[in-house]
């Protein structure tokens, strides 16, 4: 299935995972279709980096040694995602008859002995001709500390903080690579590439620039690809998955087995977004738009290989489950790569305590108002300590369950002995002791497990330069090729922080008729993620007419106003209006609580934020309300 160098139908690229718990049946499912050429996975995410990277060391510093001679006793401490090979397993026959090629991040911290593993597997199941090739180079943890003793200061992307004001000690660093290098391995005749810490839309890059054999000058087709692979690198988010218009596929039962998307990248960076044969889900301008949205930080998107300006892109609804993406504009790569350094932060545990009825804030407070009177001074040993109301008791609730709140008491520190279950003054005790004086409808938690104290990592997330990075091709075959891969030679210096504005030559809200009160998502869908602390929350609109409207109504003050003063941090928050697809993106610095790893919040993906706000009442315009809601 490889390509003449006039080859120029577009390439079938196929996105079958969005991280370590997606389905286990896509990678069969999308080789199975004889018309896709390359399958591509994401089975990394912040959680797993820090997770694989500390794991890694702690083996390291145990003495294991890599050169243990038995594969199985390695796979035992194996640090890369071991779901990987449950997806690839059933899917050999398929990828085989179909010469499907296969591209994936799942190396995470041993891509090398992913390799080797994956070779044993194929060899098993009579694949053992499929060559296999690894990438090195995300791994820059002694990178990273000899910039250290040079005096790089690492300033955080989240908050401009340097990296010596964090006060913790790293253990391991991550950087994200390109896709130019996984091209390169297709290239020299892989079959199947495995990497580590690729950005999550590379392998789309590195498939479509082998295929159309593009050169690593052509910016306007790489950019294409890039944005290509944004949209299918989440599988089946592109597809109906976390959609604000989910109850549209409810209606027809279309909302269960939802597709796997396939990208239809052609010679010159313009796409197609299809989906898989027979599923359901969807693909419309809509579902594109939401995940479009989802993780971008601004109009300029940035990746090893290519800038993207995403300021013109345009979507099309061409056919049903079939959208046309145009408009993307190529710049140079930045010199700098992000990168993820992780330290050990301290300990956690948390209490739950469900509460009933009425009364429900002042039952909250005389709980944390026990605990803490029973903790005295010892409170101060936590880094972090927090009480959480988490939901309402509604009056004549149709059930008990409805009427329940779970109140969570969440604890962080970096004293082991304050957070053992087992002593008489501890987290677990003063929780505990409150019970028999606290207020009525007060129940315990029966499940304890989360009491027990673990270890968690806090991660910061910065820039570093493209060429500190050990970058090489591994081939498994043969004689065992190495490539040795350089940083690109044509870069361009990006301002830190990104173009940020309030509507220009805003339209008189008055102007659009009579208004009524209703929550904001009656008639604006929206999606929210996380990148590392920072929250991204892009708002769409349906229709053209709605879109003067929307973008008008929705100013950096007015976001702050649907944060409200408790959920709105007093951080930075940055706007820009993406016409082509009818949005406005907001970037919310810092707001996630240090993110996933060390997020004392609920919401530690930033996924909810935009529910919440498309859930606050605002003046709608009656006319587009008629309409029908969302």
């Amino acid at each position: 299935m490889s390509p003449s160098k006039s080859q120029k139908r577009a390439i079938r690229i196929a996105g079958c995972s969005g991280g370590f718990t997606d389905r286990s049946t896509a990678i069969a499912r999308m080789a199975g279709d004889p018309d896709v050429d390359v399958v591509m996975g994401d089975w990394l995410s912040e959680m797993t980096m820090t997770v694989h990277g500390s794991g890694k060391i702690k083996r390291l510093q145990s003495g294991e040694s890599k050169t243990k001679a038995n594969l199985e006793e390695r796979k035992k401490s194996a640090m890369y995602a071991e779901t990987f090979i449950q997806c690839l397993e059933p899917a050999i026959p398929n990828l085989v008859k179909n010469a499907t090629k296969l591209a994936v991040n799942a190396g995470a911290s041993d891509t090398e002995l992913l390799a080797e593993v994956v070779i044993d597997l194929l060899e098993k199941a009579g694949a053992g001709h499929l060559k296999v090739a690894w990438i090195e180079g995300d791994d820059v943890t002694s990178q990273v500390n000899s910039l250290i003793k040079n005096g790089e200061k690492f300033e955080s992307l989240m908050h401009g903080k340097k990296l010596e004001e964090w006060g913790m000690e790293p253990i391991c660093a991550q950087a994200y690579l390109g896709g130019l290098c996984i091209a390169e391995a297709f290239r020299q005749g892989a079959d199947i590439v495995l990497a580590g810490r690729v950005a999550d839309a590379a392998p789309v890059i590195g498939a479509a620039a082998w295929w159309h054999d593009w050169n690593n000058d052509q910016f306007d087709e790489l950019a294409g690809s890039l944005v290509a692979g944004h949209l299918i690198e989440c599988s089946s988010y592109v597809c109906g998955g976390y959609y604000s218009m989910f109850k549209d596929l409810m209606k027809t039962g279309k909302h269960v087995n939802m597709g796997f998307p396939i990208a239809e990248v052609n010679h010159d960076g313009t796409f197609n977004i299809a989906k898989e044969k027979n599923s359901g889900g969807c693909v419309t301008v809509a579902s594109c738009a939401s995940q479009l949205l989802y993780e971008i930080q601004g109009p300029l998107y940035y990746n090893c290989d290519v800038t993207a300006d995403l300021s013109s892109i345009k979507m099309e609804q061409i056919d049903e489950d079939l959208v046309r993406v145009t408009g993307m504009k190529g710049l140079p790569p930045p010199p700098t790569t992000k990168v993820g350094i992780t330290a050990p932060a301290g300990f956690q545990c948390e209490w739950h305590f469900y509460i009933c009825g009425l009364d429900i804030e002042e039952k909250c407070k005389i709980t944390e108002d026990q605990i803490r009177y029973a903790m005295g001074d010892s409170a101060k040993r936590f880094t972090t300590l927090k009480f959480h109301q988490n939901g309402s008791s509604p009056l004549d609730a149709h059930n008990q369950d409805v009427a329940t709140v779970d109140f969570r008491c969440f604890a962080q520190t970096s004293d082991p002995e304050v957070v053992r279950p087992d002593i008489p003054n501890g987290f677990n005790r003063w929780c505990l002791e409150v019970f028999l004086q606290s207020a009525p409808g007060l129940s315990l938690s029966n499940d304890l497990r989360q009491i027990v104290p673990k270890p968690y990592y806090e991660y910061w997330v910065a820039l570093m330069p493209q060429s500190e990075l050990p970058l090489r091709v591994h081939n498994m075959w043969g004689d065992m090729q190495v490539t040795d891969l350089k940083a690109p030679g044509k870069t361009k210096e990006y301002p830190r922080q990104q173009e940020s504005y309030d509507p220009v030559s805003p339209t008189d809200l008055s102007s659009f008729g009579e208004t009524v009160r209703a929550p904001l998502g009656y008639i604006v869908a929206g999606r929210s993620g996380d990148k590392a602390s920072d929250c991204n929350c892009g708002f769409f609109v349906r229709h053209d007419d709605e879109w003067e409207w929307l973008r008008s109504f929705l100013t950096v003050d007015r976001v702050k106003e649907l944060l409200g003063k408790e959920e709105y941090k007093g951080k930075p928050i940055d706007r820009f209006e993406l016409p082509g697809v009818r949005a406005v993106h907001f970037l919310l610095h810092d707001h996630l609580d240090r993110g996933y790893n060390a997020c004392s919040n609920y919401d530690t993906l930033g996924k909810n934020a935009m529910e919440y706000m498309r859930a606050k009442t605002v003046d709608l315009p009656k006319k587009f309300l008629d309409r029908g809601r969302i």
